[in-house]
């Protein structure tokens, strides 16, 4: 291909997603000693999402005054010749396939709230990411073999795990807002500012857990129970019933959190009690829809974009490694002992030290026995799902979803062996040979 003269390429999959793309590109044009180094590559498999995304980067870049390259193809190969670093934002089947993922199951009477990471909403979304990750990987160790891989789809504790057991490429890194997230709600809760705050946190993507969270050596998590006994509307919050019952905070907000386990999805007072949203990610989806029509709408019009930075997590990656400014980034990658109490291949979100040229995990040590068990329950879908995608085997498909917590507390065997058949034949197209 030919070769532009920027420096640092970043290549965009599935750059037709609004939110990433716009927040990623915003925050790198305007990093001044960067800006004038960037070749960024967008693919997508709609050329009338990639269209949009060219217009849209373009337009951030004409408006920022930044002196990036803007290249875009349907064909990935060219996308990541070269790159630096891979940021891939895919959602494979769009809102078609999401809304199969609610539907179906709805008709055999399990009820979900996100269905991006876990449940049989996850496990399918799953099943037919992880061929097009695993595919990416490759084109990676072909074309970029040095590069980074920044992973922001879901479901996210899979696609990592997938990509360095199904692939030789390995320098994968997942992110995800929760931690950081959840960390200023805490510090915002207790009154303290962020910053003063020590935070450690560590498990599963969706459901890790803030393990230290203390200001000036001194545990902040009584005053936090002191402010929860004293509010009403936060003791009907999931996550917060979670901290009560398992000592530590959950990272996800209430509404993952109610998939994950088997005690409240099944239950209509439960639902009410916790002011559960059932379907809320087709919400979501169909805002996500508006939003990309009012952008388009902007862009045809030629008024200015609104672009306010937002320190996204893969732009501060690579500001980090580009630039030798130090940050700590919650990633998620293969355990390798990190988490001495959760097996090494699986994928688990820790503490980074992100710094010029390298980005460096860093061990956690064991979890309380009560948090790992939890996790437990977590990673066996997790796991056989990953192992389904892999090896094309319909039986680790059933399993992973007899022993998904929430479906496991709604369905029978047989229910719930019906109910994954519909959901491969309604994702036949998508999905890997022997599952299809």
């Amino acid at each position: 291909m030919q070769h532009c003269l920027a420096v640092i390429k970043v290549a965009f999959i599935g750059a037709g997603s609004v939110e990433f793309t716009r927040n990623v590109v915003t925050d790198l044009c305007g990093y001044p000693e960067l800006a004038g180094d960037l070749h960024l590559a967008l693919y997508d498999i709609s050329p009338e999402r990639l269209a949009f995304a060219e217009a849209l980067t373009r337009r951030i870049v004409a408006q920022s005054g930044a002196a990036a390259v803007v290249t875009a193809s349907t064909e990935r190969a060219p996308v990541v010749d070269g790159a630096d670093y891979v940021i891939n934002e895919v959602q494979v089947g769009g809102y078609d396939a999401t809304l199969a993922d609610f539907e179906i199951p709805a008709r055999y009477g399990v009820r979900q709230t996100i269905g991006d990471t876990l449940g049989i909403g996850g496990i399918s979304r799953g099943l037919r990411t992880i061929p097009v990750v695993t595919a990416l990987a490759a084109d990676m160790l072909r074309y970029c073999p040095d590069a980074y891989l920044l992973n922001y789809s879901n479901p996210m504790a899979m696609l990592p795990w997938a990509v360095y057991a199904g692939t030789g490429f390995t320098n994968v890194f997942g992110l995800c807002h929760s931690v950081r997230d959840t960390h200023a709600f805490l510090a915002g809760l207790v009154g303290a500012d962020p910053a003063d705050v020590e935070f450690v946190t560590a498990g599963f993507n969706h459901q890790a857990f803030v393990l230290r969270f203390e200001q000036d050596g001194q545990s902040l998590y009584p005053r936090l129970a002191r402010v929860i006994d004293g509010s009403p509307e936060l003791q009907r919050r999931v996550r917060v019933e979670i901290y009560r019952r398992f000592g530590y905070f959950p990272t996800e907000s209430s509404e993952h959190s109610a998939e994950y386990v088997p005690w409240f999805m099944r239950h209509d007072d439960q639902v009410e009690q916790y002011r559960i949203f059932v379907g809320d990610y087709l919400s979501r989806s169909e805002e996500n829809l508006a939003e990309l029509a009012s952008l388009q709408a902007q862009l045809d019009a030629g008024t200015d974009l609104d672009l306010e930075p937002t320190s996204e997590l893969a732009s501060e990656f690579i500001h980090s490694v580009e630039t030798g400014t130090e940050r700590e980034i919650y990633v998620n990658v293969r355990n390798g002992g990190k988490i001495s109490s959760l097996p090494d291949d699986c994928c688990v979100e820790v503490p980074c030290d992100v710094r010029k040229g390298a980005a460096t995990p860093k061990p956690v040590g064991a979890l309380p026995p009560q948090l790992a068990a939890l996790n437990r329950t977590f990673l066996n879908v997790v796991e056989l799902t990953v192992q389904a995608a892999l090896e094309g085997g319909r039986d680790h498909v059933y399993q992973a979803a007899l022993l998904d917590p929430n479906t496991a507390a709604t369905l029978t065997v047989g229910q719930t062996v019906a109910m994954v058949d519909e959901l491969l034949a309604a994702h036949a197209s998508l999905l890997p040979d022997g599952l299809k």
